[in-house]
């Protein structure tokens, strides 16, 4: 198999290597093939690629969809980023947990998250580039976020780089604290939420 996929601590949460084929020319890399996700039970069904670019510090997250949540199949194409999930799923055993990823482009590794989970990433290094293949289209009026540095969730997120500040847009410093008594998603993540 050309990957080594392997289950996180929070269910669901899955981190990914692809095996990466090199000599004196370069690499060749498969980054996705359903019928080996498919073998280690991960039959999701991808309808949409995102790219971003970011520059050292730039935090985005904590954001996910209520109605159309998306699971994603996140990487590094370029550079550094601290990857995180924020389990959302009432009933889960991890409600309120979150489980972070150092995705790197040399490494080729890669992190499934899939729907009821916020996601957010943080850039280690001097530029990213990163990619995320999604099981739903984008809503922007769909769109719901959890608070940053909510200090329920408890985010790390120097641990990787304490050097480093966080850079953040004015639309992710607005984002409402966690609420441990609200629904968000339920276990199979689908919105419960008002």
């Amino acid at each position: 198999m050309p990957f080594t996929i392997t289950p996180c601590p929070i269910s669901g949460l899955y981190e990914i290597q692809p095996k990466i084929f090199g000599d004196n020319r370069g690499y060749f890399l498969e980054t996705y093939s359903k019928k080996d996700f498919s073998a280690a039970g991960l039959d999701m069904h991808f309808v949409q690629d995102n790219q971003s670019r970011s520059v050292k510090g730039v935090l985005r997250g904590l954001h996910f969809q209520k109605h159309h949540p998306q699971g994603k199949l996140v990487r590094a194409l370029s550079g550094q980023v601290y990857d995180v999930a924020v389990d959302i799923r009432t009933g889960s055993p991890s409600f309120g947990k979150y489980y972070g990823v150092v995705l790197d482009s040399e490494k080729q590794n890669q992190f499934y998250i899939p729907e009821g989970f916020a996601h957010g990433f943080f850039v280690l290094s001097e530029t990213a580039v990163f990619a995320y293949k999604c099981t739903d289209f984008y809503h922007p009026e769909d769109e719901g976020g959890l608070m940053w540095n909510d200090p329920l969730i408890g985010i790390d997120w120097t641990s990787v780089a304490p050097d480093i500040a966080p850079v953040l847009s004015e639309k992710d410093t607005q984002h409402p604290a966690f609420n441990p008594d609200t629904a968000y998603f339920d276990i199979h993540g689908r919105w419960c939420g008002i």
